[in-house]
């Protein structure tokens, strides 16, 4: 006889299936034990794109000297995306800024060069650029490169072992700068490789990899840093009026607003605390810093910032130095900042457009107002082609906060979806939406996503916060500047006093004060006369000479087009349509016109700054009563 059982898991007293839950238990309590809970990391990257491997392998590798001894090259890396439409005009416009005259060491135009026997033409490389999805833009600066004479043999090393490295050939085009203080280099590279494919960078080799190549280079050239050049370099730094390596230093020692120097231990420690002692010494010239007992100083709140402000200041002024705008440099340049000094409006002509950041295209205007004060203003990112020239009129006041428009739509969307965005939700809200307006919510959503501001998950559903309108808000302030920048006239002042149109200085001019303009109007009048428009007395160009100096011009800028192309001037009224591509821009008295045509007909219509990023594209005008409308394509959303 066999006795018969039900067995049952787990220890004495547990009952049924509770033994192995009982086991799953305690090992999840032992694994929170061991270490932190483990949490989704944000995607970076690290592990796709040509060059990481080349990257780790630099950094593991041995070094033949120590650190300290390379020469040292500061790369500094930007990935340019191609907005639809804009792209090529804006790198059209990024290699013409840094063709640009004063430039080289003679003042003369920067000259753009790629690899050796290959002569480079920057429309062809346009050309080439035009529908990639991005391009890279590097400045190379090395501290020594007045040593290394001309820049063009090292940089065409620095890309062969670039192109060694990512394993591809590069389509690239540079140009080097002499007009600051350290000669550096600029280099785009076409975002596509050999095979056509997208050119896709490991992070790792864009942030370290190629700066040591950089430095490699350099050093083999130029060989070591020997003792007396690290100590020079570092001498350097005391009196500068820019942050430098010493203020990082002295940064990284700071306790809350102040700041204590020991005596070093050894001869290197001792001589690098004597070079911070006088550092803060010069600190305390400046106002930033001032003694709190021995070898002890009290610093000044954002006394960074404020270095680094100077030393933004000090390029400008070399800058204009180079231009030859100043003879004597004007100590007294000031940041132009609405309701400070109880001044809301800068009225003025532009000086000279100076970069803020070269690699984003974000630029500072120096903006002499009628007085004859000169203004440093930020007006932060810019439209191709939509910076003021030299010479123009400008009126700079604060930008009213707003929305823009495809902020607003994502924002509309995400408010009846719960706070959610997909292409889904924008078609289940907006059925007439096209293809072209959504996928522009994507590049939007991406952009801000690169911000921090939103994020994206797995299942590609955008998760919008309840504070998206406001930081939408700050980002496109940050990014474009926080003043409006309205051209009064694209003409210099001395050109507005004989010419044959209608002027700022006919118009709203007339009536501005300020020295500098009281003998330009008289210059205009006695034109005026002289041409026999103004009978003797009187003070200003009436309404009726005002029309007939606009009419004049555009009637004579339409012939001389005419001549040239030879096409018919079509001049649009109320009601007519007209279409054509969107060829240049012309600057007139009156303002800016664009030039639109098509093989056998063009038109002059009033230009606009959203219009620059779609130059070389077919567009469709109407002149209503309002004014002149245009569209891209049969597109929605991009009528204005």
């Amino acid at each position: 006889m066999t006795d018969e059982f039900e067995p049952r898991l787990g220890r004495i007293g547990d009952r049924a299936r509770r033994g192995d839950q009982g086991f799953a238990k305690q090992l999840k309590k032992a694994s929170a034990r061991l270490g932190r809970k483990t949490v989704k990391v944000r995607f970076s990257g690290a592990g796709i794109g040509r060059g990481g491997a080349s990257a780790r392998s630099i950094e593991m590798r041995t070094q033949r000297l120590p650190r300290f001894r390379m020469r040292r090259v500061i790369v500094k890396t930007h990935v340019s995306r191609s907005p639809r439409g804009g792209g090529a005009g804006a790198l059209k416009a990024h290699l013409g800024y840094l063709q640009r005259d004063g430039v080289e060491r003679d003042g003369s135009g920067g000259q753009i060069y790629t690899r050796d026997g290959v002569v480079p033409d920057a429309n062809a490389f346009v050309e080439r650029c035009e529908g990639d999805r991005h391009q890279f833009r590097l400045i190379v600066s090395a501290e020594d490169a007045g040593q290394l004479g001309d820049l063009k043999d090292t940089t065409r090393a620095l890309m062969a072992q670039m192109e060694s490295d990512l394993g591809t050939r590069l389509d690239w085009l540079a140009v080097d700068h002499h007009n600051t203080g350290h000669p550096h280099t600029h280099i785009v590279i076409r975002g596509k490789d050999a095979d056509g494919k997208d050119l896709v960078i490991s992070p790792e080799y864009i942030k370290q990899g190629l700066a040591s190549r950089a430095q490699d280079i350099v050093t083999e050239r130029l060989g070591p840093r020997r003792d007396l050049e690290i100590a020079q370099a570092r001498q350097s730094e005391v009196t500068l009026e820019r942050f430098t390596g010493l203020d990082r230093s002295i940064l990284a020692k700071a306790s809350g607003a102040g700041v204590h120097i020991n005596e070093g231990h050894d001869p290197r420690g001792r001589f690098e605390e004597a070079l911070l002692r006088a550092r803060l010494r010069h600190l305390e010239v400046l106002g930033l810093a001032e003694p709190a007992g021995m070898n002890a100083w009290a610093l000044k709140p954002d006394w960074e910032t404020t270095l680094k402000a100077l030393g933004q200041r000090g390029d400008i002024l070399k800058a204009l130095a180079a231009k030859n705008r100043d003879s004597v440099p004007d100590q007294n340049l000031r940041r132009f900042e609405p309701g400070t000094r109880g001044q809301e409006r800068l009225l003025g002509s532009v000086v000279a457009s100076v970069p803020e950041d070269e690699l984003r295209d974000r630029r500072s205007l120096v903006v002499q107002d009628f007085h004859g004060t000169r203004w440093i203003v930020d007006v932060g990112l810019r439209e191709p082609g939509t910076i003021p020239p030299d010479g123009a009129v400008v009126e700079i006041t604060s930008r009213s906060p707003r929305l823009r428009e495809i902020d607003a739509s994502i924002l509309s969307i995400a408010e009846r979806s719960g706070g959610l965005y997909s292409g889904a939700l924008h078609i289940e809200a907006d059925a007439t939406a096209t293809p072209a307006w959504r996928q522009g919510h994507l590049r939007r959503l991406e952009a801000l996503r690169h911000a921090g501001i939103l994020e994206r998950a797995a299942d590609g559903v955008w998760h919008v916060p309840k504070d998206f309108a406001r930081a939408a808000v700050d980002y496109e302030a940050a990014r474009t500047g926080r003043l409006e920048v309205q051209v009064q006239s694209w003409l210099p002042l001395m050109e507005q006093t004989r010419h044959a149109g209608l002027t700022w200085l006919d118009a709203a001019g007339a009536g501005v004060p300020g020295d500098r303009l009281a003998k330009v109007r008289q210059a205009r009048l006695a034109f005026f006369r002289e041409k026999g428009w103004l009978e003797h007395g009187e003070r200003e160009a009436g309404e009726d000479l005002r029309d007939r100096l606009r009419v004049m011009e555009l009637r004579r800028a339409s012939g001389t087009l005419a001549s040239i192309t030879g096409r018919a001037a079509v001049e649009l009224g109320p009601g007519d349509r007209f279409e054509g591509r969107f060829e240049k821009a012309i600057d007139l008295g009156q303002g800016r016109i664009a030039v639109v045509g098509n093989a056998k007909e063009f038109a002059l219509v009033p230009w606009r700054p959203e219009m620059e990023r779609h130059r070389g594209r077919d567009m469709a005008f109407r002149r209503t009563a309002a004014g002149v409308s245009w569209t891209i394509g049969i597109e929605r959303g991009l009528e204005r």
